[in-house]
């Protein structure tokens, strides 16, 4: 009989910047604690916060503590994580995303495929003043959690998603991390870091795949700021710049495949069907939810095309910069 292959380590990085989500880290924390496939190493990376880094070094135990040796940001804090990692996966957690007792259990059963480099999971919304009327499933995504329209069984997908996602931790290091100019900085809602890791990550090595598990679930808190229609726009403005960025480094059409299919067959059921609970129903919530989504959509094309603009006007001023120096 063939040897039986022994069942991978996992390293979780769990990444903070602010007192004030203390209750929701320890609460994250203490998830990874309670795995039914045990963490063998538990990484915190504190953002460029020392009082949060002080206060954890002296309350947490069994967790690794650590400072983010990289450039302020989401990404520069993960990369923190990976370099420490001693675990052939590395899995990533939010500071405000609590995970299921089996949400490891779920993730690594994949990784028996030398085929699939990463593999995420579903993130379930856990909202502090209930879900707005006006704010439909299909949008979640907005939030950092999965919208209606992803795949319910286990499916390969083109990228994971931030709040709940894993890796080979030898890909990561291939390919060089994650990228420091995209991801979230404090409270500036950029994103798309963990969709293009992925795209490059599968450009690299033909043939390997990104599979999306919905059993592997984490609930991920949503604070009542958030469910605010000025905050879905100001969301959706910034991510079509920051898949702008991303159209940019790995190309237009790895990038926008996904959301083209997402835009033609997800968000016109969610219009019709905020319509039909005004009409049907008289429920005016429907016809404020056919209306966000009409309103994200609209903002999500602006700011891609800004972006679009900036990333222009960046390459003209560069590029003779660049002539200089190869002259040179």
């Amino acid at each position: 009989m063939p040897p039986v292959p022994e069942s991978p380590t996992v390293s979780v990085v769990i990444c903070s910047y602010t007192m004030e989500r203390w209750d929701l880290l320890v609460n994250v924390i203490e998830s990874v604690q309670a795995q039914t496939y045990p963490a063998q190493q538990i990484l915190v990376v504190v953002d460029h916060n020392p009082d949060l880094y002080k206060r954890l070094m002296e309350t947490v135990r069994d967790a690794v503590i650590v400072e983010n040796s990289g450039p302020q940001g989401l990404s520069g804090a993960r990369n923190t994580g990976v370099g420490l990692a001693t675990s052939e996966l590395v899995a990533f957690l939010d500071d405000d995303a609590e995970a299921a007792p089996d949400w490891l259990e779920h993730l690594v059963t994949f990784y028996d495929d030398p085929d699939v480099l990463a593999v995420g999971g579903r993130a379930e919304p856990v909202w502090e003043a209930g879900r707005p009327a006006h704010f439909a499933e299909e949008l979640d995504w907005i939030v950092g959690c999965s919208h209606r329209g992803l795949p319910r069984v286990a499916s390969e997908v083109r990228n994971v998603i931030g709040a709940n996602m894993s890796f080979r931790r030898d890909v990561l290091l291939q390919v060089g991390g994650f990228n420091v100019a995209l991801g979230r900085q404090g409270s500036v809602p950029l994103g798309c870091e963990e969709t293009e890791i992925c795209i490059r990550s599968t450009i690299g090595t033909p043939g390997t795949r990104v599979v999306y598990e919905p059993a592997a679930v984490v609930h991920h808190f949503v604070p009542a700021a958030r469910g605010t229609l000025r905050y879905m726009l100001a969301r959706s403005w910034s991510e079509g710049i920051s898949k702008a960025q991303v159209s940019q480094l790995v190309g237009q059409k790895r990038t926008l495949g996904a959301e083209r299919r997402y835009v033609r067959r997800v968000l016109p059921r969610a219009v019709l069907s905020g319509l039909g609970e005004w009409v049907f129903e008289r429920n005016l919530g429907g016809l404020r939810k056919a209306g966000a989504v009409v309103a994200v959509l609209a903002f999500t094309t602006a700011g891609y095309v800004r972006g679009r603009q900036l990333v222009h006007a960046e390459a003209e001023v560069s590029a003779p910069l660049r002539a200089q120096w190869r002259e040179a």
